[in-house]
């Protein structure tokens, strides 16, 4: 097939798109599709007479590091030469078309929130993973949640912030400040003090106009990938400094990432997994997805958040729990479109 795998864009998650996007495109050439790797925010941009040109020209993957900073957006749009005020390039749409299907290897604002799949369902364009509606839905972290909780999934205490109602003391501590919608934990702080919460909240106010503040539960971070409804082995995080925030998540060697877990009481797994599939089924996620837990010191299973288009990098967790139920990462790939492409059939 030609497959447009499309990455980049412009989140805080950008560095890491790139990578995923660089990764997904090689899998995929190397189970034998024409597969060509676009930034979302700069189109192609290699010049053509017609789109479909591009699927017969050697690659051009940009291998991007992922630093320990939140990448310089604005830096990002200085780069670009076209003369428009969107945020995906000129000819998105006109290559886009062009391919069988567009793998979205994006994170974050842009990719990961409706929006470009609204556009996608609007010009007939098929696309890898959940519809807009989930995808807005699971990203909106309150309405996440406020489905998650209809549908008996257990999770933190929570109250809206805005920058007018930023002057209250902290509804609660120690809590967990962050972005109302974002991911990889940038702009997230965890507040034990009332100063710490005020200084979470301008880490916060940076990235987003509101944020989700929740009460903070101490326990076990593990998460559950999902694929075409049928839960992967759990994987537990446990960073060697502070929490699982952007810095710990992308850096080599900063956590530890285990799976299979070797310590898991028993009944753990099953209701880990029978945790993730009720998230799975309450947002109305497609594909493939991953979904976030704290288990507290009483066993109880918390939802933090479901990812719509998990990580496909080296360090990611998806590929990681995939792997240890025999599915490589290639095979992952693979099967992301296959169940990608029973949605439009």
């Amino acid at each position: 097939m030609d497959i447009i795998v499309l990455c980049g864009g412009l989140s805080t998650e950008r560095d890491v798109s790139l990578k995923s996007g660089a990764m997904i495109a090689g899998a995929l050439r190397e189970n034998g599709h024409r597969a060509v790797l676009v930034d979302s925010f700069f189109g192609y941009t290699g010049g053509y007479s017609d789109p479909g040109e591009i699927f017969d020209r050697p690659a051009d993957d940009r291998m991007a590091e992922i630093s320990s900073d939140v990448p310089d957006l604005q830096a990002v749009m200085a780069l670009r030469k076209q003369e428009n005020s969107s945020r995906v390039g000129d000819n998105l749409i006109e290559v886009c078309r062009a391919a069988d299907i567009v793998f979205l290897g994006l994170h974050g604002a842009d990719g990961e929130d409706g929006r470009l799949q609204a556009m996608f369902d609007i010009a007939g364009i098929k696309y890898t993973g959940a519809g807009h509606l989930a995808s807005a839905c699971a990203m909106d972290k309150e309405t996440a949640k406020r489905l998650m909780a209809a549908s008996g999934v257990r999770v933190a205490e929570g109250v809206n912030v805005t920058r007018a109602t930023a002057h209250a003391p902290a509804p609660f501590l120690p809590c967990v400040v962050k972005p109302r919608s974002g991911g990889s934990s940038v702009g997230t702080s965890i507040a034990h003090t009332e100063q710490e919460y005020a200084d979470a909240l301008a880490l916060g106010f940076a990235y987003a106009d509101e944020l989700l503040v929740e009460r903070y539960i101490k326990g076990r971070e593990i998460d559950v990938g999902v694929l075409a409804g049928e839960a992967l082995p759990p994987i537990e995080i446990r960073p060697k400094s502070g929490f699982f925030d952007y810095k710990n998540k992308y850096q080599d060697g900063a956590t530890d990432e285990i799976c299979p877990i070797p310590d898991l009481p028993e009944g753990w797994d099953g209701a880990l997994r029978e945790a993730a599939v009720k998230v799975w089924e309450a947002l109305g996620l497609e594909v493939y997805a991953r979904m976030d837990f704290i288990v507290d010191g009483e066993g109880r299973i918390w939802c933090l958040e479901a990812n719509t288009l998990p990580g496909m990098t080296p360090a990611s967790l998806l590929p990681k729990e995939a792997g240890v139920a025999g599915v490589s990462y290639n095979e992952l790939c693979e099967r992301i479109i296959s169940e990608s492409l029973r949605k439009y059939n």
